[in-house]
């Protein structure tokens, strides 16, 4: 499973930001590691450190399952940990849906 990590203009991207994505990932999604191709991580500020404001970091991640759809989730929080980390737990809970249904059919 590759981790693609991305973040908007106004996100402060650093080595430390882009390990806790990949861990988070890993943590929430490792399970699903051999049925997915890639995750895609994008972070960005929704109204700009000018504005601030909360829950306006939005994080969006999008897995894509070997021979399916990709599947898209998004969450809005406080701070970047928090938004990776209630996107990772989304899409989990999407993957777990999905493969559920598939895996019933067989």
């Amino acid at each position: 499973m590759d981790i693609q990590f991305n973040t908007a203009n106004q996100i402060q991207a650093g080595e430390a930001l882009e390990a806790a994505a990949r861990e988070e990932v890993g943590r929430a999604l490792g399970r699903f590691a051999g049925r997915l191709t890639r995750v895609e991580v994008h972070l960005s500020d929704q109204n700009s450190a000018a504005k601030g404001g909360s829950d306006d970091i939005r994080c969006a991640m999008e897995a894509r399952p070997e021979g399916m759809r990709p599947l898209a989730v998004t969450h809005d929080a406080a701070d970047p940990a928090q938004a990776l980390r209630g996107a990772a737990q989304k899409l989990s809970r999407l993957l777990e849906s999905e493969f559920g249904r598939l895996d019933g059919r067989r």
